[in-house]
């Protein structure tokens, strides 16, 4: 019910709208119920009316029907098209709200949940789960109500022909009611349990889609086809789990339907015979069992959707109660006017609670402009301190400051639209050239995104690309090299000019020739800057202001190049082994 409850809040803007359509669709499924009524009159009234002369049954006859025509063909298709289209103009504009809201806390979520959640579950959730909730709109706010009003009014007009017939019409509505009670409260979890199920699939397919490469690469389409299978077959054990229930529930609720019409059909005819009721009262109570349970059906159809559109919401609020790792204070402050002092003191990070520390007691003071190269080998926690510094993260100890303010006094957004990163695998989205380097600064003119391309090196090989700037670059990048792609992720941060640098290992997976290019333009982009290098080719930081090695987590060493030599330290031996690293690779050209 929680779930219903806060749904409920994505409607209530729009319950005007909602009233409007059921208002409508009150009239439009009243209008057929005027067709038993009708049934009635020609039966015993024209048809059975001795008094009457054939010509005037027919007088009458034609007139009835020219009005039926009327109402029928002239005024009910309007209803039924203005019904329609404001029950999916409500329904879809709510659902688009729910998707703005949901991405709105996607792009607040921490890289922590990322890293322990898959996307497809996520794209899941906002698409397939979302669109589940419809239902809910169209069916439970407003088909709903409709079902109800045409069982109410049908009541109505049934009691007003007789009272002991209806009342033998609606004996079994209690049964009916306990019956949905029971067998669709269980379904409720059966789907939701479906719908998980539905999303590891679409998970497991995301994934392997992305990574087909890799697959064809190894050539293990048999194995990979075997575990799609234990996913694909898990989906079916619960759809069939969910199918074999609402099917058991179908086949009692609809004999329930069954036998009230029965009964219905014998008491008239029992009346009819003793000359207690009309033949015409009878044909209208059959035409009226239809009205009367053709909603109740409808309501047994519906009510799979709607236990599936209530599965959906819990998974949608589920999704929506994730907590933020890393959030604003409520005193929180814009960042501005940035020199770009940044210390770090007495910091200790780990990624969750009660493990192990990847950063221990690191104290670290940089000043405005300053580059800084960190060092060390794999896994030693370089590039965790520099995710520190745009609060991808937050600090387990310690605090860092910028210009003598705890980072936590800034607000995140502001503070990272102060800083530009640069990966060792940026990514690029699937539009053109010129909108990926556009992120760095949206609304930047052209002017300013050529030159943001030329001093990343990149403008001469996008003009030979097939549309130049507009060439759309594929998911990922996928259409441009390794170095062209860094230097696309260069130039953005050229356009976005921020007083903060980091580069995250920007020319460790490229070639020598790349590597120059990439080397010239990073060079030019850390001037003036407070610039980071986690680096793991030593020889592309030796102009460093400072070299700082990173061992298990600790400051093991920190100097300029030419002091960590003449030391002779675990530096020097990491410097020296990559050196003869190098001639064997050049000796072996």
């Amino acid at each position: 019910m929680d779930s219903i409850r806060r749904y409920l809040q994505f409607v209530k803007p729009y319950k005007w709208q909602i009233f409007a359509t059921i208002i409508i669709g009150i009239v439009k499924f009243s209008i057929p119920l005027i067709i038993p009524i009708l049934i009635k009159y020609v039966v015993d009234d024209i048809v059975g009316n001795a008094k009457l002369a054939t010509d005037d049954k027919i007088d009458k006859l034609l007139l009835l029907m020219g009005i039926m025509i009327i109402i029928f063909v002239i005024l009910r298709p309007p209803i039924e098209y203005y019904r329609q289209y404001f029950a999916q103009w409500t329904s879809n504009r709510i659902l688009y709200d729910i998707r703005n809201r949901m991405y709105k806390h996607i792009q607040k979520l921490s890289f922590k949940y990322y890293a322990n959640t898959r996307a497809g579950e996520i794209i899941s959730r906002v698409i397939n789960d979302v669109e589940q909730t419809k239902t809910f709109v169209v069916t439970g706010l407003m088909n709903l109500w409709l079902d109800i009003a045409t069982i109410v009014i049908a009541i109505i007009l049934m009691f007003s022909m007789n009272v002991k017939l209806t009342i033998v019409s609606v004996l079994l509505f209690p049964l009916y009611a306990f019956s949905i009670r029971y067998f669709f409260g269980n379904l409720r979890r059966l789907t939701r349990v479906r719908s998980q199920a539905l999303a590891e699939v679409q998970s497991y397919l995301h994934e392997r889609v992305q990574g087909m490469p890799v697959i064809k690469s190894f050539a293990i389409e048999g194995y990979e086809q075997t575990q799609f299978d234990k996913q694909n077959k898990n989906f079916l054990d619960k759809a069939l789990q969910h199918t074999s229930w609402n099917a058991k529930s179908f086949a009692v609720v609809n004999t329930i339907t069954d036998i009230a019409p029965l009964l219905v059909i014998g008491y008239s005819a029992y009346l009819v015979i003793h000359g207690q009721l009309s033949l015409g009262t009878m044909v209208a109570f059959f035409a009226y069992i239809d009205k009367l349970y053709s909603p109740l059906r409808r309501l047994v159809n519906s009510s799979t959707t709607i236990t599936q559109s209530f599965a959906s919401m819990d998974r949608v609020f589920e999704f929506l109660d994730e907590k933020y790792d890393v959030v604003d204070a409520p005193d929180a402050v814009e960042c501005s006017n940035v020199k770009g002092n940044i210390t770090f003191e007495d910091v200790s990070f780990a990624y969750d609670e009660g493990h192990e520390l990847v950063l221990k007691n690191i104290s670290l003071e940089v000043k405005k402009g300053e580059t800084i190269a960190l060092v060390g080998m794999s896994g030693g926690g370089k590039s965790t301190l520099v995710s520190l510094i745009p609060r991808f993260y937050d600090v387990t100890k310690g605090r860092i400051l910028l210009d003598g303010h705890d980072l936590r006094e800034f607000k995140v957004q502001s503070l990272r639209d102060k800083i530009g990163v640069v990966f060792q695998d940026n990514i690029l989205f699937s539009e053109s050239v010129k909108e990926n380097i556009l992120l760095g600064k949206p609304g930047a003119d052209d002017e300013e995104v050529f030159r943001a391309a030329k001093a990343a090196n990149a403008d001469e090989f996008i003009l030979h690309l097939p549309e130049g700037y507009g060439t759309k670059v594929g998911e990922r990048g996928v259409k441009l090299s390794g170095g062209q792609k860094q230097r696309v992720a260069i130039a953005r941060v050229f356009l976005k000019n921020p007083p903060i640098l980091i580069l995250d290992e920007a020319t460790s997976a490229l070639d020598l020739e790349s590597e120059h290019y990439i080397q010239e333009a990073l060079d030019e982009l850390a001037k003036d800057r407070t610039t980071f290098i986690v680096a793991h080719r030593l020889s592309t930081i030796t102009h460093a202001d400072r070299i700082v090695l990173i061992e298990h987590g600790q400051i093991v060493e920190i100097g300029t190049h030419d002091e960590l030599m003449a030391k002779q330290g675990n530096y020097y031996k990491l410097f020296q082994v990559q050196q003869i690293e190098k001639k064997n690779e050049e000796a072996t050209v």
